[in-house]
């Protein structure tokens, strides 16, 4: 494909993603594994040529969130271990066992239900339980009272025939805001580790500690970590940017060009709604990019792009497929390449102008744009 010609696309540099993930295993203490979460397309970059590059890197597990993202993978010739993080049908066991993957189990009622279709298939289908310590969404429940009956359910379903209990693990619901509540929910899964233990049930792989934890609280390591925002160069929180240490580097900038330039006298609406009227003859640069391929249209008159010549403020409303922006007093021509995010328009400031966080930013960013990937030698 020519990128030379292409309206918009997305630039992923291989080599900020490597060097994120040489900073965040750097962290990490000798012998805690490092889980590269690639679900939701590897947040928008590509998980296929994301899980290759972090399988070349050493990556040691990576995680999905349901079986076609990791079917995707596996038919690409990723080999490394692939943990689904959401809830798989146990009709679907045979699949998971041929694609040699690691399911995660939420209660005893699916525990059963995979142990079962396992003996069916012949096979030992490996899995990790999720524990509910205070996220309140899948896992067994397990803080106070619960704790010892949660710890009798998950240490029977580790005995179930069919299954390979590998690991057990949380997720932390305020790790980049609130480290009263994060330091409660790990308490929480370490009562409930010393309580599987003293029934005889002990894990290869115990982890909680996702981008957040992995950088503010080393304390929650454990065996593994699961960083996701942070593998692309975003921290989860601005109380993160100021600690020592990762120097993250943004993996993707939307880049897009500019269609025409045209004078355009004072008192002209612009765009959908005539919401904006120029107060003075401008110059009016038209990108070609839109809120079907990833820039929100709460960014209308109030986002700009970065050209050669300097930035340009957006004016009226973003369109489904283009946006006007004042490029007054710039040198600017049709082609003329334009970022809409990254390097130099960072992503948690359109994220915070939206009303939104940079993880849905990146996730925004639709299919038809596609992916050009740097890799320097």
């Amino acid at each position: 494909m020519d990128f030379s010609e292409s309206r918009t696309w997305a630039e992923v540099d291989l080599n900020a993603l490597a060097h994120n993930y040489r900073a965040l295993t750097a962290m990490l203490s000798p012998g805690c594994r490092f889980l590269g979460v690639v679900k939701a397309d590897a947040y928008g970059h590509g998980a296929v040529p994301v899980a290759r590059r972090l399988e070349e890197l050493g990556c040691g597990y990576l995680a999905v969130a349901c079986l076609g993202e990791a079917a995707e993978l596996r038919q690409a010739g990723i080999s490394a271990p692939i943990l689904i993080l959401g809830r798989t049908p146990a009709e679907e066991t045979e699949r998971l066992l041929v694609l040699d993957l690691t399911q995660t189990v939420v209660d005893a009622e699916s525990a059963g239900a995979f142990s079962a279709a396992a003996r069916r298939a012949g096979g030992r289908l490996k899995v990790h339980l999720k524990a509910d310590t205070g996220m309140t969404r899948l896992g067994w429940l397990c803080a106070g009272p619960l704790l010892e009956g949660a710890a009798e359910e998950m240490a029977a379903a580790c005995a179930l025939p069919g299954l390979e209990a590998e690991g057990i693990f949380t997720h932390f619901a305020n790790a980049d805001g609130d480290e009263a509540y994060t330091m409660l929910q790990f308490t929480r899964f370490l009562d409930l580790l010393e309580a599987l233990e003293q029934r005889g049930v002990r894990f290869p792989l115990r982890h909680c500690a996702a981008s957040a934890a992995a950088l503010k609280y080393p304390c929650t390591h454990l065996d593994m970590v699961r960083p996701g925002i942070a593998l692309y160069g975003h921290y989860p929180d601005p109380s993160c940017v100021g600690l020592d240490g990762p120097g993250l580097a943004p993996v993707m900038s939307l880049k897009t060009r500019v269609m025409s330039v045209k004078t355009v006298p004072a008192g002209t609406p612009v765009s959908y709604g005539c919401t904006r009227v120029l107060e003075r003859e401008s110059d009016l640069a038209v990108l070609a990019v839109g809120y079907a391929d990833g820039l929100p249209r709460l960014a209308s008159d109030r986002w700009q792009a970065a050209l050669a010549g300097g930035r340009a403020p957006i004016l009226g409303r973003v369109c489904m497929d283009m946006c006007m922006a004042d490029v007054t007093g710039l040198d600017v021509r049709p082609g003329d390449e334009a970022e809409v995010f990254g390097r130099t328009l960072p992503a948690e400031e359109l994220a915070a102008l939206a009303g939104t966080i940079s993880y849905e930013i990146l996730c925004g960013v639709s299919r038809r744009v596609p992916r050009v990937y740097l890799a320097r030698a």
